[in-house]
């Protein structure tokens, strides 16, 4: 990668990508960034960070769920790293199953245990999130370690929608999903939500590819303006006048038309961005990365999220313990700490 190409930023066209669609529309973001979606995913992002995979790397900068990014690097990669945070609020994962007649069964989280699910690659959040689930329902074993799971991968969010109706070849007991992407298919009676899990930790985070952007100094720069000014959409996006008048809202449903009004505007009282001013709705606090800035990672988040997947099965911790360095890139923005607690 040269040090005049364009940052490749890979991102999931959801909601939550708002402030960052409105930083690639502006004269920087058009000179500087080549935005990349992803509609499988963060999964789908940690395959097109990989320079191994017979296509190549394909983007530099991925916008993702911190589970999977922090589990993706405690089983071993080492071709990224965390470099600032997105979302400081929790995802609601829906768990969602279908409205076929096979399906029927399915009415509750405690009728999936033992079943097949749907995820959409090895390693994604809907992966994580699964054994999240089963940690928390107790499908454990007497060391309290959750058993082994079945899972279907299904690739596509429209496969996972099929899965779970039983079309042949794809057939899932449920998948799990954001909750507000999945409403219109459950406002059109395709699939049924029978449950959701939180996370317990920050939704969103954002790593960088050492190949091609930290290990070049000239677009480690760029990166760092990339993040300074994505705080600076975020600033716009979501200060609270943007949020009041409307403008906030107005902005993600001309993006996503088949979302209601009323949806698009209860996401908003629950979406807390990093570094975003706006005070959280009363108990939406998490406790853990609520300091963090889009050049910031929390390493509160980061041993607390490490422990919850350990305990889910999702990884190991090594001889030693876990090093914050493995994780996070060491080099601050402006000689300030990139690691804060």
């Amino acid at each position: 990668m040269s040090s005049t190409s364009k940052l490749r930023i890979g991102y999931v066209p959801e909601h939550f990508a708002a402030p960052l669609l409105q930083l690639a529309r502006s004269e920087w973001g058009t000179q500087n960034l080549e935005i990349v979606s992803q509609p499988s995913g963060t999964g789908q992002m940690l395959t097109s960070l990989d320079a191994s995979q017979p296509s190549g790397q394909k983007i530099d900068v991925a916008v993702a769920l911190t589970e999977a990014l922090i589990a993706g690097i405690a089983k071993g990669r080492k071709d990224y790293k965390l470099v600032g945070s997105y979302v400081r609020s929790s995802l609601n994962w829906a768990v969602i199953t279908g409205t076929d007649p096979k399906a029927s069964g399915y009415n509750s989280i405690s009728d999936l245990q033992g079943t097949k699910i749907g995820i959409s690659r090895i390693g994604s959040g809907s992966q994580i999130m699964a054994s999240v689930m089963a940690l928390q329902n107790g499908w454990t074993d007497a060391e309290g370690k959750v058993k082994d799971i079945e899972f279907k991968v299904n690739d596509t969010f429209e496969n996972l929608r099929k899965g779970v109706n039983q079309v042949a070849g794809l057939e899932t007991s449920c998948f799990m999903w954001e909750w507000f992407t999945t409403k219109p298919y459950v406002d059109s009676k395709e699939v049924r939500f029978i449950g959701s899990v939180p996370t317990p930790w920050p939704s969103w985070t954002i790593a960088s590819s050492v190949a091609t952007t930290l290990s070049d100094p000239a677009q480690t720069k760029r990166l760092d303006e990339f993040l300074i000014k994505l705080d600076e959409s975020i600033t716009s996006f979501a200060n609270p006048t943007s949020r009041a008048d409307g403008t906030a809202a107005a902005f993600i449903k001309s993006e996503h038309p088949d979302y209601k009004p009323e949806d698009v505007e209860q996401w908003l009282k629950t979406v807390r961005w990093a570094g975003e001013q706006t005070p959280t709705e009363a108990g939406a606090a998490l406790p853990t990365g609520q300091n963090t800035g889009t050049t910031s990672v929390s390493e509160e988040t980061l041993r607390s999220t490490l422990a919850t997947l350990e305990k889910a099965g999702v990884v190991s911790t090594p001889t030693g313990g876990w090093e914050s360095e493995a994780f996070v890139f060491s080099q601050g923005v402006k000689g300030q700490s990139r690691l804060v607690a």
